[in-house]
């Protein structure tokens, strides 16, 4: 096992469309650009800032165009759109956002209902969007949605998942990611899949995408950085959760994941108490108490006052 723990870790954050699309409260869209711009001053290298889909499909992020043209763009930062198609990527491009999100999963039955086709159609759909993605300064990064396992149909295959990994590389998508949709991953198959995968992906162009549905999210990510990985997503406050999954519940927490990062470490250039500052006021926006823990317990450096009725006891030891 790696115990070096020298190289950075990045943090891309997807609050802003990956954890606000699954709530059920409307936020406004000035709300999602403050949001933005003060995540533009924490570190991060990337910010998913919202998506181009069917407002029917996702009312929540029916405001995307309006969002990336009114956020103030910081130069390090490096602003992703999720879309689905090549309509989305059209919007998309036209509104300046930095980097295309093309989501297509694993499973046939989880496609089917994220994304209304068989992973087949959604790879004809992307050679689309490759050819006019070309003739614009745009990146392209392809995720993996159910990688490590589906809802419905159970464990996925890891060499369905290589496959898919060269189906994008072929159609010239430099970036994969591979996410665990629903939480259903576990240390040793991440490290395992993480070391084949970059047999063919450089590290610098591999992202993992966990949720922490059932408690092993940050096991995963350090799983993951000890076979090789280093680019991680997180969402602010644990947000978010895929809406065509039953009981996927919220991305790995961002303030979580710094702070673990901090404790044995690891360097990630993310302000930690300024995300903590941005996570305590979240639950008044969204209307909801969030699962991140240690914006609720502080830091283990934050310490506290003893008791009153000890503290002349302790000033004479």
């Amino acid at each position: 096992m790696i115990t070096d723990y020298g190289d950075r870790l990045i943090v891309q954050e997807v609050s802003p469309r990956d954890g606000l699309q699954i709530e059920p409260t409307w936020v406004e869209t000035a709300d999602k650009i403050a949001l933005i711009d003060q995540l533009s001053l924490a570190g991060f290298s990337r910010i998913e800032a919202g998506s181009f889909v069917s407002p029917k499909a996702i009312p929540a992020l029916r405001d995307g165009e309006q969002v990336f043209q009114g956020i103030a763009r910081n130069a390090g930062v490096i602003y992703v759109a999720l879309i689905p198609n090549l309509k989305g990527a059209q919007r998309a491009i036209g509104s300046r956002a930095d980097e295309l999100n093309l989501v297509m999963s694993a499973s046939q039955t989880h496609n089917l209902a994220n994304m209304r086709m068989r992973c087949e159609a959604s790879l004809a759909a992307f050679a689309d969007i490759t050819r006019f993605a070309a003739d614009h300064p745009v990146r392209l990064n392809g995720s993996i949605a159910t990688t490590f396992g589906c809802p419905f149909e159970g464990k996925i295959d890891e060499d369905r998942v290589l496959h898919i990994v060269e189906a994008y590389q072929q159609l010239g998508i430099q970036g994969i990611s591979l996410a665990d949709t629903t939480g259903m991953a576990n240390p040793r198959q991440v490290e395992r899949l993480v070391k084949r995968v970059l047999e063919r992906v450089s590290a610098s162009d591999l992202t993992l995408h966990f949720h922490n549905t059932r408690g092993l999210g940050l096991c995963n990510v350090l799983a993951a950085y000890e076979a090789g990985a280093r680019r991680f997503d997180a969402a602010l406050g644990g947000v978010g959760g895929c809406p065509f999954a039953p009981g996927a519940s919220g991305n790995i927490c961002t303030e979580d994941l710094v702070n673990l990062c901090e404790e044995v470490g690891i360097h990630t250039g993310i302000d930690l108490p300024h995300l903590l500052q941005m996570s305590r006021r979240l639950p008044a926006l969204l209307g909801h108490e969030l699962p991140g823990q240690v914006a609720k317990a502080g830091r283990n450096c934050d310490l506290h006052p003893p008791p009153g009725h000890i503290a002349g006891s302790i000033a004479t030891l």
